[in-house]
């Protein structure tokens, strides 16, 4: 982003955005800057490799060229933008805040519009993969905004990133997401739940992922799941039921925006509430194949 390195700022260093600030402040170089949150993972190492720590988001945007929220949706997006001491209290003329959050699309323009009249720039980002693809630097990115911001900012993005699409103008990247999001929790739903019918009818996991994965069952969301069918490992896919139930809620609301059919998404939503009734918020995808087998999750 020029000869000398841009100051980055960081809202959000959870799962997906401690990767991020990794690869940033030791592949990219950048002096980064983290908003102090209870709900960050551990950052020492971060702190080790140069960053350095702030307990105001307005404080940030003032210090930082660049700024980027990775937190979990919309109400924590508009949250830390348009509180009294959030990113809009303090953003400068020229400043970039790029949203990696998984978000309403209708809020996004919302955002973007705020950024603007602040005298910021905006690109909605949102990511796919899981931590350990951002901890390697390897996440997918779609990206909303104007081109030739998109083009400025590319060098950041590819220290975190291994796939970079323009998507189009901004809001693109959030509904590319929610997209991607409904194929890839449907499948997972769909997934689980023949892995808990096949376990009430006494069928072999390690058979039955066999089968699929030489048929028409075989994917990316099949190899996420197999480790907990065959072996009880949800490693492969630390991604929350309550997340899950967040974003297919954020793709029936915006199916219902555009008039388009959405019974498919409804029936996985419901699947995802079901388990978050059941106190599996905070369980990982995989785990809801014993609950809707009919067994504890935990046994």
């Amino acid at each position: 982003m020029g000869t000398n390195p841009s100051r980055i700022g960081m809202i959000g260093v959870g799962l997906m955005g401690h990767g991020i600030a990794a690869n940033i402040v030791r592949k990219g170089g950048y002096p980064l800057v983290l908003l102090r949150h209870a709900g960050n993972q551990p950052v020492d190492d971060l702190l080790a490799a140069g960053a350095t720590q702030s307990d105001s988001a307005a404080e940030i945007a003032r210090l930082c060229d660049v700024v980027i929220l990775c937190v979990t949706g919309t109400p924590q997006v508009e949250d830390v933008l348009f509180k009294p001491d959030g990113v809009l209290a303090g953003i400068t003329p020229g400043t970039v805040i790029i949203d990696c959050s998984t978000a309403i699309p209708s809020s996004t323009l919302k955002v973007a519009d705020a950024v603007n009249k602040a005298g910021g720039l905006f690109l909605d980002a949102p990511m796919t993969r899981t931590p350990k693809e951002a901890a390697e630097g390897r996440l997918n990115l779609i990206v909303g905004g104007e081109r030739e911001l998109f083009e400025r900012c590319k060098p950041l993005l590819q220290c975190y990133a291994e796939n970079i699409v323009h998507a189009g103008p901004v809001g693109s990247g959030h509904r590319l997401k929610l997209l991607h999001n409904f194929v890839s929790l449907g499948f997972s739903a769909v997934l689980a739940e023949a892995a808990a019918c096949a376990e009430r009818a006494h069928v072999d996991p390690a058979v039955l992922v066999e089968i699929l994965a030489k048929g028409g069952g075989d994917g990316v969301v099949l190899g996420r799941l197999r480790p907990y069918i065959e072996a009880g490992d949800a490693s492969g896919f630390r991604f929350s039921i309550s997340n899950a139930l967040k974003d297919m809620g954020y793709y029936t609301a915006m199916a219902e925006d555009t008039g388009a059919p959405h019974l498919t998404a409804e029936a996985v939503r419901r699947t995802y509430e079901s388990a978050s009734q059941a106190g599996m918020d905070q369980a990982a995808v995989p785990e809801i194949i014993p609950f809707l087998a009919g067994r504890n999750p935990a046994g």
